[in-house]
């Protein structure tokens, strides 16, 4: 019996999780649906949202790299969309295209010529091969602005806006409350459709302010996500990022519940070295009505990045129990 999976998030913390569960679709027989943030305004994604209009393609064509198929021909697209133009100068000036990536060049180009960026993101899936869908969270981008006290060093207690995701993703200061602008952008509808009929729906890892809260603050998204039958995995980060300094493992669980209240979770997997002391985990992963799983996730080189292959291991069980 196939399980449909679908994945929120965006950047890194997205493309780990699609790669682990691209490792577990033979043997779930999953149907992967990649939802993904539009706010990037950092970049090459930033440069070409800002002059050409149109979504911000990077994180979306991570996640359709990290669903690439096995065949070799894929995989060199896979390869190229991700190879990434370096600076050239030629009489003393510089080249446009230094630090764009090919592959966000491609989808600029397919969302321009199709009209449309679903129909867009279904072709390059197709180019790639891709072992499941990639969507985007809305067909309109959207600005990320939050409120946070201490950005200014020298004034610790004063609060201030912060606007923009790069901005908000390297904040020195406590990001108090998050919102979106446009305050209530139109969700993709097939966003809204995969989510109605998913077995799973899975949050995280990745930046939690700028690619995991982002979904809960469309309004058509959460109430689908509300309204879903489906069961909710929340998996955790390996370090907190500059956005979440100060905040504690739990205080991320907390998070979701602070920005949709009604929402319910059913397994929280995170890595036992990563958590310490397991108890507020387990106790803020109660609150959301979640059973803590403790799993050795992470790479053996002791940076904070997931490992697909571990990843993967420690959600087949998850996702396949009571099959």
């Amino acid at each position: 019996m196939t399980i449909r999976v679908v994945a929120f998030g965006g950047g890194h913390g997205l493309s780990a999780s699609l790669r682990a569960l691209r490792r577990c679709a033979p043997e779930l027989d999953l149907d992967i649906t990649a939802v993904v943030t539009v706010g990037d305004d950092g970049g090459s994604s930033g440069r070409l949202r800002a002059e050409r209009g149109g979504l911000p393609p990077g994180d979306l064509r991570q996640a359709l790299v990290a669903l690439a198929g096995d065949h070799p021909a894929t995989r060199r697209s896979a390869g190229l969309f991700q190879h990434r133009f370096a600076e050239v100068t030629v009489a003393g000036r510089g080249d446009g295209l230094a630090g764009h990536a090919v592959g966000n060049l491609v989808l600029c180009g397919l969302m321009e010529s199709l009209g449309d960026p679903v129909a867009a993101l279904e072709h390059a899936g197709a180019m790639l091969g891709a072992v499941g869908r990639v969507l985007p969270m809305s067909r309109q981008p959207v600005d990320i602005e939050a409120r946070v006290r201490g950005a200014d060093p020298g004034r610790p207690d004063e609060v201030c806006t912060v606007r923009g995701q790069h901005q908000v993703a390297v904040t020195t200061g406590r990001v108090e409350s998050l919102r979106l602008t446009p305050q209530a952008p139109a969700a993709c509808a097939e966003a809204v459709a995969a989510i109605g009929t998913a077995d799973w729906l899975i949050f995280g890892p990745g930046s939690w302010y700028t690619s995991v809260l982002p979904h809960l603050l469309v309004p058509q998204l959460a109430t689908a996500i509300l309204a879903s039958p489906a069961r909710r995995l929340v998996t955790l980060n390996l370090a907190a990022e500059k956005e979440t300094l100060g905040l504690s493992v739990a205080d991320h669980l907390a998070a979701l519940r602070w920005y949709l209240p009604e929402l319910t979770v059913d397994f929280v997997l995170a890595d036992a070295k990563a958590v310490g002391d397991p108890e507020p985990v387990h106790g803020a992963a109660e609150s959301l009505g979640a059973r803590l799983v403790l799993a050795p996730v992470a790479v053996d080189d002791g940076t904070p990045r997931h490992d697909p292959a571990a990843l993967g291991a420690a959600l087949v069980p998850v996702l396949g129990a009571d099959r």
